[in-house]
């Protein structure tokens, strides 16, 4: 039986659908808006996975371009297999708010699948997924804590917008995707345009409120279609055992909480772990349960003793930031270079300026994009002290590259005022706790020592949340361990007049406008602290850019001039390229774009354009060659491929009966430009340059 509920969300029709396709899935929907529509699946397996200690969820968001009628560009004519940078993010938008809501002790393999089927240039899918992912799997036996619902905020002319179209978007001052259940929210990712913590605060629950009909919808499909959930066996726990590790390893905790090298923590949890085993199993007969029992006692000891202590991991405040060095100019050969250092947390950052060829050429449902600015977020094995194999980018390194690249993009200046190509690449060299946020701060400051003039700096900063019944603690600037055993993680980007970019995961039911508020509060006040901390290293941007970076050139032409610089096939602007070692970009108005190496082969460069596509004026003096003998005069080249005709009258005084007897072919002569007619055709006179 086919089933279809519908709603209204910020005027635009949503409607959710089950029981027509894919119904051999644990789960399915087709979420419908406008001419856009979304395939969501659920799948999970019957087994339970007794021997895994996580929870086994993969999601997966596939953009199909005959959804918007378009044959793929690449070779092979086919959606290739490794997913986009976009249908990357859109799974962590996906992924993020739904992991949390299973049960403990479920370990079933599990995979969710959004598929776009059809996409009109106005509603994004990637919202639609999100509420998608969620009616898929509380439809299905799956055991599940949902539903969710997914939107987008806009703010446009100081008004909120749900759901805005994409040309709504482009004059949006907001864009930042909100997932909620009926008690909270529970996912933020986004940004805005140096806008206040209120406006960012109030855009984020006009969003929670608003969305709770698309919880509505989903109830009343689970009501008529949903599945009965299957029954989870949570892991049975041998409290005595508990207890007795507990017993054994209270006072080594204690030292490793008051620890604060993250590298000696590790070792000194190591040496509490073989102590522990050795008093309670000598044999090893329980390892794994023992283990298993001292990390929960490592998480709930370290969580009470944070929120009732005041003090955290190390003994740091709750506002604390760790101590902060910053270094520009670190790569001699790089065009700008930051090293970036935030307590055990570094990031080395260049800054690479280019052409428009180097833009990047990205393949979206909306058409091919040219992305002007790059910033790609690189988390080697060594930065926390691991050894394994290097893949490419994985999805957590294109997730905090995009962070980090929405911060920076609110502040670079426009084409217009500075037409360069910009990549900007972080390495992590050491991380402990929020290695996205030293990336931004390494790219602001990279950029400046390019001599990008960014309107202003950036920082960012990681908070933390440890909400333990009625006490609660909000931490600055969060360790890894901080991250792993809290409730939040809540990374917030800006510049000192606004934010910039955002986003929060949580592990539990959901975060209220309160503690929300205060967070971005105490964010405001750390980022605030970095940059100023910043401003040590480089205050702001440099007059020019490095001395190794390409110098950038405009003149404008005459357009009917521009096959003067191309040449036949192209010869011509070859040359100069491979002259010069520039690159030479012509548009169809006439704007010609030089890139040299060095100032002065960009200035050598400019005046070879000059010469090559002169034009000659009415009274101007020109020393020329002659070109060709005609019985009526000669013809003279006074510009490069620019001739005009000294007629037989104008080369001198006298009568001149033959050409020849005053002019060579292979002369050069002074003349001057009598006329240029609407044809274009030069009138010279040699004449009128000499005395009577």
């Amino acid at each position: 039986m086919i089933y279809k509920v519908e709603t209204e969300i910020g005027g635009k029709k949503i409607s959710i659908e089950t029981g027509k396709i894919a119904k051999q899935a644990s789960g399915s929907v087709v979420v419908r808006s406008g001419e856009t529509m979304v395939l969501v699946t659920a799948v999970g397996s019957a087994e339970n996975r007794v021997d895994a200690d996580f929870l086994p969820l993969t999601i997966e968001y596939l953009e199909k371009l005959a959804s918007v009628g378009r044959i793929p560009g690449n070779y092979f004519r086919r959606e290739i297999g490794r997913p986009s940078d976009s249908e990357v993010l859109t799974c962590r938008i996906i992924d993020r708010p739904m992991r949390p809501l299973f049960p403990t002790g479920y370990r079933s393999e599990t995979q969710v699948i959004a598929t776009v089927l059809s996409a009109d240039q106005e509603v994004q899918p990637d919202v639609l997924a999100l509420t998608g992912a969620s009616c898929a799997l509380t439809l299905s036996n799956i055991p599940f804590a949902g539903p969710v619902a997914g939107g987008r905020v806009g703010y446009v002319d100081g008004r909120y917008i749900l759901n805005p179209t994409n040309s709504e978007l482009k004059n949006s001052a907001m864009d930042i995707v909100v997932a909620c259940t009926r008690q909270a929210v529970v996912m933020v990712e986004g940004k805005a345009s140096e806008l206040t913590e209120d406006e960012v605060l109030n855009g984020i629950f006009h969003a929670f409120t608003h969305l709770q009909p698309l919880i509505d919808l989903q109830e009343q499909l689970r009501e008529s279609a949903g599945k009965t959930k299957r029954p989870v066996v949570k892991p049975v726990v041998d409290e005595a055992l508990h207890a007795r590790v507990r017993e054994v390893a209270a006072a080594g905790m204690e030292k490793v909480y008051n620890t604060a090298d993250k590298m000696e923590r590790g070792e000194v949890y190591d040496a509490l772990k073989a102590e522990v085993l050795a008093a309670i199993d000598p044999q090893g007969e329980r390892t794994r349960e023992i283990k298993e029992a001292l990390s929960g006692f490592k998480k709930s000891f370290m969580r009470e003793k944070t929120v009732n202590s005041g003090v955290r991991i190390g003994g740091r405040g709750y506002q604390q930031v760790r101590e902060i060095s910053c270094e520009t100019q670190y790569l001699s050969r790089a065009h700008g270079s930051a090293l970036f250092t935030r307590g055990e947390t570094q990031a080395l950052v260049s800054a690479t300026l280019g052409s428009e060829r180097d833009k990047q050429r990205v393949e979206t449902l909306y058409g091919e994009e040219l992305n002007r600015f790059m910033l790609h977020y690189n988390f080697p094995p060594y930065c926390v002290g691991e050894a394994r194999m290097l893949r490419g980018p994985s999805r957590r390194d294109i997730g905090h590259g995009n962070l980090a690249t929405r911060g920076i993009e609110a502040v670079l200046p426009s084409e217009e005022e500075f037409p360069y190509s910009i990549r900007v690449v972080s390495e992590v060299l050491e991380s402990n706790g929020s290695s996205s946020m030293a990336t931004v701060c390494g790219s602001s400051m990279a950029m400046m020592d390019a001599g990008i003039p960014i309107r202003r700096p950036v920082s960012g900063i990681a908070m933390g949340l440890i909400k333990d019944g009625d006490k609660l603690a909000i931490l600055s600037d969060i360790l890894g361990d901080e991250d792993h055993l809290g409730d939040m993680d809540f990374k917030v980007v800006g510049t000192a007049d606004g934010i910039t970019s955002l986003q929060m995961d949580i592990k539990i039911d959901g975060v209220d406008r309160e503690i929300m508020g205060k967070a971005l509060a105490q964010a405001r006040e750390g980022r605030l602290h970095i940059l100023a901390e910043m401003t040590k290293g480089i205050a702001e941007a440099r007059a020019e850019v490095a001395e190794h970076a390409p110098k950038f050139f405009l003149h404008r032409i005459n357009p009917d001039k521009i096959r003067d610089i191309i040449g036949p096939g192209g010869k011509i602007i070859k040359d100069l390229c491979s002259e010069f070692d520039a690159k030479i970009e012509v548009d169809d108005s006439g704007l010609v774009k030089m890139f040299a190496l060095n100032g002065s082969l960009a200035e050598a460069l400019v005046e070879r354009i000059k010469a090559l596509t002169a034009e000659a004026e009415i009274g101007a003096v020109y020393k020329g060659k002659v070109k060709t003998i005609k019985d009526f005069g000669a013809f003279v080249e006074i510009l490069p491929g620019t001739d005009g005709l000294v007629h037989i009258s104008e080369l001198d005084h006298k009568r001149v009966a033959k050409v020849t007897d005053v002019v060579q072919e292979g002369d050069e002569i002074e003349v001057k430009v009598l006329d240029v007619d609407n044809r274009g055709r030069i009138r010279l006179s040699r004449k009128a340059l000499l005395a009577e």
